[in-house]
């Protein structure tokens, strides 16, 4: 699909510049921190808070439903903790694991940790079971904070405090929780008794940690099926803060930033955070996204800017309009994911004066932004990066007879990749191996490395990108990015399914690809119990990972590596005039998969039908 904004004019980002003179004194600094930053200074996340907290004590720095935290308190907050954790033998390089829902106590841990320059592993509270364990596995915690609410997704792994004694576990009940939720589960200690006696004052290691360590594990599905825990150090988050939050968002010490994203996700935990701390500003959190709440929590806090995803920004628009819309003070949101085809109406509607689309990702050494205020881009990285032809059948950068590959021309689709350097590092995973398989040698010169970011995105010239598509056996839904192989693995393991094959298609209305899964099956299809497959992946997957679609064929195709044929399969989709087989569509947990027909698509199409 091509739009009539797609590439980028001189005029534009003339016209952008100017908004840059009112923040001249932000822009000024994001500059001069960038110039300063060096991953062997001693500058750091626990750092840039003792700053704020010692020059602005008074100042609002946290708000969660009807609270605030200033500076000041904040910052004794976490030193309490700090002391906990390091009285608990936590040191340099060790790593705390936190595993709960959005609340102030998550933000608290994830500074204490990195006070002490230990790394706070942002576990996804929507997993369970297997792909959990293997998640607590990859970062080998020494200590783990569990709140009320996910205890029980704890419990289903050899994680939980009676299995694994060589773990610290404290626990924390529910914000605003009553008596009968105070109960404390055997095998854990309770966070707030045991920070009550212990001091507050700054730890002396603090001033020690270097910008090059790390400061978050943040887990990302990749492209082999069980998440990996990708590596965000001081120096990228501190990179962020000054280039995504300074020179592009620009917030001022009076601004309200507000995010309904999971802290466990960056754009939460660095582009937020790091643009308010930055900046001496207040972070609102709430717990989850309510997109029929979020529009008066904004107002409740008095929020003059949001973060978000493009997922998000669709349940907006997909909210009945009222006269309430532009009832707010937001003038300037940053996210990724915004769609062309809904970027004009969200800002029409909802009156948005600036949208800071960019892009990155978890485990990528460069990121984009769109600092000048341009209509459906992810905006420009000043360091090098390429975009190259990419097969469409085998997803792999194609070579010319030299063995290098080939950019495509200004205007065109292929896949991005950006050059590996001392100003741009990569940190990659936990695991060596899965680091490896990202990275692409000998590009355009030997000896060069480059990162593969998987996905594909359009030259807008002017170097900005437009995001177009995501390649691999990942794709992106509900704002999470989903695993095939994890998915066909809880299909496998249903004892009627002979093979699954899983894939992401796109689905009208709606942004991201939804999974599809094309079965095999052990039983004829009269024999199949599809209410009790879709109550076992309800337990084995997220909901977000739960196939929306099945296809019922007699056999896969595979190609001459013996690997199943998924091109045909996702340009095929669920529609049912193109796949003779049968076809299923996902109803919900209560309701299963039920027969989808025509008149079934109709209702997906003309959005009577959500799904």
């Amino acid at each position: 699909m091509t739009h009539s904004f797609d590439r980028v004019s001189v005029a534009g980002i003339l016209s952008g510049a100017l908004d840059f003179i009112p923040d001249a004194p932000q822009v000024a600094r994001g500059m001069l921190n960038m110039l300063r930053s060096s991953p062997d200074r001693a500058w750091s996340i626990g750092l840039l808070l003792e700053e704020q907290a010692r020059r602005h004590p008074q100042r609002p720095a946290l708000r969660f439903g009807e609270r605030e935290w200033n500076y000041g308190a904040f910052n004794a907050w976490v030193n309490r903790v700090a002391a906990l954790f390091e009285k608990q033998g936590v040191r340099s390089g060790d790593v705390v694991g936190l595993l709960m829902e959005n609340r102030p106590e998550m933000l608290v841990c994830v500074a204490a940790a990195v006070k002490l320059g230990a790394v706070a592993g942002m576990l996804n509270f929507n997993q369970r079971d297997a792909v959990l364990a293997h998640s607590i596995g990859l970062i080998k915690p020494k200590l783990m904070v569990t709140s009320a609410e996910s205890v029980a997704a704890l419990e289903t792994t050899q994680y939980s405090p009676l299995q694994s004694t060589d773990i610290w576990h404290y626990w924390l009940p529910n914000p605003g929780s009553d008596n009968k939720d105070l109960e404390r589960p055997a095998g854990y200690l309770d966070l707030k008794q045991e920070i009550r006696s212990l001091p507050d004052r700054n730890p002396a290691s603090t001033a020690k940690v270097l910008m090059k360590q790390p400061c978050f594990y943040i887990f990302t599905s990749g492209t082999t099926g069980m998440p990996k825990a990708s590596v965000m150090t001081h120096y990228r988050w501190l990179l962020g803060m000054s280039g995504l939050g300074m020179m592009a968002l620009r917030l001022h010490a009076d601004d309200v930033l507000y995010t309904p994203l999971p802290l466990y996700h960056n754009n939460a935990l660095t582009v937020s955070w790091a643009a308010v701390l930055g900046s001496g500003a207040c972070l609102a959190l709430t717990r989850k996204f309510s997109a029929s709440a979020f529009w008066k929590e904004v107002r409740q806090h008095n929020a003059t800017a949001f973060c978000y995803i493009g997922e998000l920004c669709r349940y907006l628009l997909n909210q009945p309009p009222s006269q309430d819309d532009r009832r707010h003070r937001v003038r300037v949101i940053i996210g990724n994911g915004l769609r062309p085809e809904i970027w004009q109406e969200f800002k029409q509607r909802f009156g948005i004066p600036r949208i800071a689309e960019f892009y990155g990702a978890s485990e990528c050494n460069l990121g984009f932004v769109n600092a000048f205020n341009l209509d459906g881009t992810a905006g420009f990285c000043p360091l090098p990066f390429a975009i190259v032809a990419c097969d469409p059948e085998t997803e792999l950068p194609v070579r010319d007879s030299r063995g290098f590959l080939q950019r495509v021309p200004a205007g065109g689709v292929g896949l991005l990749i950006t050059e590996i350097s001392k100003r741009a590092p990569y940190d990659g995973y936990t695991d060596d191996k899965a680091s490896e398989k990202k990275l692409l040698h000998n590009v355009f010169a030997q000896g060069d490395s480059w990162f593969n970011t998987g996905d594909l995105v359009r030259d807008q010239g002017f170097r900005h990108i437009q995001f177009v598509d995501r390649l691999g056996d990942t794709f992106r839904w509900k704002g999470e990015n989903v695993a095939t192989t994890e998915v066909e693995a809880a299909l496998n393991q249903f004892e009627q399914v002979e093979q699954a094959v899983v894939y992401g298609v796109q689905v009208p209305n709606a942004d991201g690809r939804a999974g599809m899964a094309a079965l095999t099956l052990r039983v004829p299809l009269t024999e199949f119990d599809l209410q009790a497959l879709a109550d076992t992946l309800a337990r084995q997957l997220p909901v977000y990972a739960i196939p929306l679609f099945l296809r019922m064929r007699e056999e896969h195709e595979i190609t001459g590596t013996f690997k199943n044929r998924k091109v045909e399969l996702k340009s095929e989709g669920f529609d049912p005039a193109v796949v003779s087989d049968p076809l299923f569509y996902f109803a919900g947990k209560d309701a299963g998969y039920r027969p989808l027909d025509a008149g079934v698509l109709g209702q997906i199409r003309d959005g009577s039908l959500r799904l």
